[in-house]
C-alpha cells in the first residue's frame, strides 16, 4: 500500500480527517498535522513540513487542505520538486496530473464539498503524467 502525506491547517482539519477515513482501505496516510480545528495555526508550517517529505522521492504524493487551498499551494510551490495544484473539479484535477505532473493536491475546505474533494483525490491518484510535450514545460518550472 502506497503512503501519502497529508496535512492541514485548522480550517482544513475536518476535511483532512474525512479524507483519511474515506480512503483508509486504499491509502496509508502519514498525517503531518494539525491535530485540531480548535487552535488557529499557520498553514505554511504544515505545507513546508509536507513538502520536505514529498520532495524526497519522485513518486511521493501529498494532500494539503486549508480554507481556500490557495495558501497551502503558494507555500508548497516554494519548494523544489513540488508541483502543487489547487483542485476544485474532476477536470482540473485530471489536467494537473496529465499536463503538469502535480505531486501535491491542495483543497479548499471552505470552497469544496466532501464528495467533490473525494472525487478529486480519486482522480489525482489514478491519473498519470502524459509526458511528451508536457515534459519540456514542466522542466521549465
Amino acid at each position: 500500500m502506497k503512503i501519502f502525506f497529508i496535512a492541514s491547517d485548522h480550517a482544513g482539519y475536518s476535511l483532512k480527517e474525512a479524507i483519511k477515513q474515506k480512503f483508509k482501505k486504499r491509502i496509508k496516510f502519514e498525517d503531518l498535522g494539525t491535530n485540531s480545528s480548535e487552535i488557529s495555526v499557520n498553514y505554511p508550517d504544515y505545507a513546508h513540513k509536507l513538502c520536505k517529505k514529498v520532495g524526497i522521492k519522485k513518486d511521493n504524493i501529498g494532500i494539503l487542505v486549508c480554507g481556500s487551498g490557495m495558501g497551502m499551494s503558494m507555500a508548497a510551490n516554494r519548494h523544489k520538486k513540488i508541483r502543487a495544484a489547487v483542485c476544485y473539479s474532476v477536470k482540473n484535477t485530471e489536467l494537473s496530473r496529465l499536463h503538469n505532473n502535480a505531486n501535491v493536491i491542495t483543497l479548499g475546505s471552505r470552497l469544496i464539498n466532501k464528495n467533490t474533494a473525494f472525487k478529486c483525490i480519486d482522480i489525482f491518484i489514478k491519473t498519470k503524467f502524459e509526458g511528451g510535450r508536457h515534459l519540456q514545460r514542466v522542466k521549465k518550472i
